[in-house]
């Protein structure tokens, strides 16, 4: 499925990203863990700051004192055990503000993950016009909408680029943001986007929030751009055409819906709707975001951070 979505184009692999394609799985939720049991897991967290190497050498995070990460492990914590999302051994891990945890009023994060797909080709830079692909995006949001509610699911308004794509040339990062509507929610969601292109395929990063975070969230984008880099051997311009694979898709593609995997990854924020719903298990595959489902259960825990002191790195602040 993964690679005849991606031999489909740009316009078909966003139709495929917007299908309702329903995969049951069991019908018994797991339990929901209770506040106390919540916090004795974020308690349990084992946070990192400073310079963070990725798989293996792959790449390289390089912290600034505003941010610190959890590896996959203590990522899997987060987004399964207290987010509630289905385990996904493709993250790598997620950078927090320091001064926020999974469980505080307003908290946000990056998911980091891999794909390798192959060396992205660049040269359609400036020959893509994103706005007549939103115009596209948002009506193929809009056809699907009857199978996603008939099917029990919200429904998608994609409202528009909550900041246009944009693409470093010198840096070879792509990075954007959506503004979506999901049924009849009062707020909108917030999908940003990081791609980071490589010898032999993308890093992917993801933020969901509410926009009402969008000022503060898109503030830290060239901080969070500046501190992800492939390492020595990987990189863009390390490309060998003669053992490299080329990727059958470019930057529009990427922008469009990206990968079939990537896609699900950045879904993993909500994919369990039907637990809210109807109490039955099942996953939603294409959707890029369900950001307000978790904003819902984030939000449930307000005030007082849920996060204790001796586990927030500490600050560098002048006596």
């Amino acid at each position: 499925m993964r690679m005849n979505a991606v031999r489909m184009g740009t316009w078909g692999l966003v139709l495929s990203l917007f299908s309702c394609l329903l995969v049951r799985a069991d019908d018994t939720p797991p339990a929901k863990p209770g506040p106390d049991a919540l916090a004795a897991i974020a308690s349990s967290l084992k946070w990192q700051t400073g310079p963070i190497t990725i798989k293996d050498g792959l790449a390289r995070l390089n912290l600034t004192d505003d941010f610190r990460y959890l590896d996959a492990e203590n990522s899997r914590k987060v987004l399964h055990d207290i987010w509630g999302n289905p385990d996904d051994p493709g993250i790598l891990g997620m950078i927090f503000p320091r001064d926020k945890g999974p469980l505080d009023h307003g908290s946000w994060a990056v998911t980091v993950s891999y794909e390798e797909q192959g060396y992205v080709k660049d040269d359609d830079a400036d020959k893509i016009n994103y706005d007549d692909m939103l115009k596209k995006m948002q009506q193929q949001a809009h056809d699907a909408n009857p199978g996603r509610e008939k099917a029990g699911y919200p429904s998608i308004e994609i409202v528009g680029w909550a900041a246009p794509p944009r693409y470093d040339k010198v840096t070879h990062k792509l990075y954007w943001a959506k503004d979506l509507k999901f049924g009849g929610d009062e707020g909108d969601t917030l999908n940003y986007d990081i791609r980071v292109l490589g010898r032999r395929g993308v890093l992917v990063l993801g933020a969901i929030s509410s926009m009402n975070d969008f000022p503060g969230i898109n503030q830290q984008i060239p901080s969070i751009l500046s501190m992800v880099d492939f390492q020595a051997g990987n990189t863009y311009a390390d490309f060998d055409p003669k053992v490299d694979k080329i990727a059958e898709y470019g930057l529009g593609a990427l922008v469009a819906g990206g990968t079939i995997a990537a896609a699900a990854k950045l879904g993993l924020f909500g994919l369990l709707l039907k637990f809210a719903i109807a109490g039955y298990k099942f996953i939603l595959i294409g959707l890029v975001a369900i950001g307000a489902y978790v904003k819902n259960m984030m939000n449930r825990f307000s005030g007082k951070s849920q996060t204790p002191d001796h586990l927030l790195p500490p600050r560098n602040d002048p006596p």
